[in-house]
């Protein structure tokens, strides 16, 4: 009887780990695309910063020559 219990608790742990793991590795998962995208934006807003930094200079350029 011990030995069931023991068995049912050893079984219940494991299943528990399995559980862990396997929401880890899916925050891990989720992290790791987070990071992408954000790795993404920031290189699409460094690019339209440099445009509107193009844009603003060719714009004092010309208000200068007239």
């Amino acid at each position: 009887m011990a030995d069931d219990s023991s068995d049912a608790t050893m079984d219940r742990i494991e299943k528990a780990l399995a559980r862990i793991e396997k929401a880890a590795a899916a925050r891990a998962f989720a992290a790791d695309s987070i990071a992408r995208r954000h790795a993404k934006l920031r290189a699409r807003m460094e690019e339209a910063v440099q445009a509107l930094d193009e844009l603003i200079e060719r714009q004092d350029g010309k208000g200068a020559d007239e």
